[in-house]
């Protein structure tokens, strides 16, 4: 039975060249969907319904996409990143938040009826409600030339450009699940939220995470910080995929507006630790 609801359906994915929106997309095909993958310049290697290329941190060729996607679609996955390093701070918050509120309001109008949007985040936005007020001022810029002038007028907010990304998203969701764009037709919007997960990405985040740029300094710093207040390990991106595909479905038909974590618990050793008092979830323990 087709419990997921995608067969014959139009899906539009992007970063499915590889990681989490490849394992996605993948998931996709197997269900039965029509799925058009976008990636930047990585070939796609599925056999999808249409390829496109576009660097989602530029506006332009956003709009040159829009021009191609299909003009009826069932579900969005919006899936593209990019790892933060010492000197790439606007170009993070272009790709990683900016560049997917535009093409997803830019897309919605194209999403039928009932159907859904489903972000990746990253459980480094943990805590977006601490910031709820600095991230809505973003959201609420409107335009792509305002925001970015918000971004260069407020550079110290960009220092840590990654996890400022992800809160971003994170409130998103949520102050705009109820949102005239999505809710007059009921389109759902979701965002989950990854822990530690083997990707493409992962040496670069390895390598920005060491002071010498030594990537496996990096790796043992990052499980030192975030997997071994559990006995953890890392994901594959596969495990990912799963709920991103689950919660794009029609098995998830009655959720929206939800900021879901996929990190086998460890924000909720943080939230444990924020009720003890407990604030610096970074550092080594």
């Amino acid at each position: 039975m087709d419990y997921f609801g995608f067969e014959g359906k139009t899906v539009v994915i992007t970063g499915a060249a590889s990681g989490m929106g490849e394992a996605a997309a993948k998931m996709l095909i197997d269900l039965g969907a029509k799925v058009h993958a976008v990636g930047r310049n990585k070939p796609i290697q599925l056999p999808v319904e249409k390829t496109y290329y576009a660097d989602l941190g530029d506006k332009d060729a956003i709009d040159q996409l829009l021009t191609e996607l299909p003009d009826s679609i069932d579900a969005l996955f919006a899936c593209q990143g990019m790892a933060q390093t010492k000197d790439n701070h606007l170009r993070v918050q272009l790709v990683n938040f900016l560049g997917v509120k535009y093409l997803v309001e830019a897309l919605a109008p194209r999403v039928a009826d009932n159907g859904s949007i489903t972000i990746i985040s990253s459980n480094g936005g943990f805590g977006w409600q601490e910031h709820y007020e600095i991230s809505k001022e973003v959201i609420d810029c409107g335009t792509w030339e305002k925001t970015v002038a918000w971004y260069e007028a407020h550079p110290d907010e960009l220092k840590d450009a990654y996890r400022f990304t992800k809160r971003c998203l994170n409130t998103y969701v949520q102050y705009k699940v109820f949102d005239p764009l999505y809710i007059d037709r009921k389109i759902r919007l979701n965002v989950i939220c990854p822990g530690n997960t083997i990707t493409a990405l992962t040496d670069e985040f390895n390598r920005n995470t060491s002071p010498s740029g030594d990537a496996e300094e990096g790796r043992k710093k990052i499980e030192a910080l975030f997997q071994k207040r559990w006995n953890g390990r890392w994901a594959s991106a596969e495990e990912m995929g799963y709920p991103l595909v689950a919660i794009g479905s029609k098995m998830f038909s009655y959720m929206s507006g939800q900021v879901i974590f996929f990190d086998y618990g460890l924000t909720s050793v943080w939230a444990i630790e924020e009720l003890e008092g407990i604030k610096d979830h970074f550092t080594p323990r």
